[in-house]
C-alpha cells in the first residue's frame, strides 16, 4: 500500500535515550494475527526518518505539527488515516486510539510525553536541550500532565471537521 507523507526530517542534535516505551517485538494487538512490523516495513524502506502520528482533527495537534514542520522537516501522518492506523497497530496500539501522539521509528515507538520529548530531539535548538532537561522529570509526572492536556484538548483548543495539515498542502 503506497502512502504519502508530508515534510522531511533532519537529525540535528540527539539525546541518548533511556529505554523505548514500546518495543517493536510486541507488534501484535490482542487477537490480531498480522505482523504489523512486517506489514509496515515499506514505510521505512526508502526513508528511515521517524513518523509522527497525530490527531488530525485536534487544533492543538495540528498546531504542533505546523510548528514542527516550520522548525524542522518531519514525516507525519494523521492517526485517523489508513497509514496511521497501520502504524498504530505496529506500535501495539488499538487502530482507533487517537488519545496520544505517537512517534514511530524504524525499530520502536514512543507515546505520550516520551513521544513529545523524542520529537523535540529532532527539532532545531533549543528543543533538544529542553528535552534533555524535561527527561529529568519522572515519566509518571510527565504522562500525568500529558494526559490532562490530551483529555481536555478539544474543550480547550477546539476540534476541526477535517485534518488541517493536508488541507494546507
Amino acid at each position: 500500500m503506497a502512502t504519502m507523507f508530508a515534510g522531511g526530517l533532519s537529525l540535528a542534535a540527539t539525546v541518548p535515550r533511556r529505554i523505548p516505551i514500546i518495543s517493536m517485538s510486541a507488534t501484535r494487538v490482542s487477537g490480531d494475527k498480522t505482523d504489523w512490523m512486517e506489514a509496515t516495513s515499506t514505510f521505512f524502506d526508502k526513508d528511515s526518518r521517524p513518523i509522527m502520528l497525530y490527531d488530525g482533527v485536534c487544533n492543538l495537534c495540528n498546531g504542533g505539527v505546523k510548528f514542527v514542520r516550520d522548525n524542522d522537516r518531519n514525516r507525519y501522518e494523521a492517526l485517523q488515516s489508513e497509514s496511521g492506523k497501520m502504524l498504530l497497530r505496529r506500535s501495539g496500539r488499538n487502530p482507533d486510539d487517537i488519545s496520544s501522539v505517537v512517534l514511530v521509528e524504524k525499530e520502536r515507538s514512543y507515546i505520550k510525553s516520551e513521544a513529545v520529548l523524542k520529537i523535540m530531539e529532532y527539532i532545531n535548538l533549543p528543543f533538544p536541550q529542553l528535552a534533555l532537561f524535561l527527561n529529568l522529570v519522572p515519566l509518571f509526572i510527565r504522562d500525568f500532565a500529558y494526559d490532562n492536556v490530551a483529555n481536555n484538548r478539544y474543550n480547550i483548543f477546539g476540534k476541526s471537521e477535517s485534518c488541517e495539515i493536508y488541507a494546507d498542502q
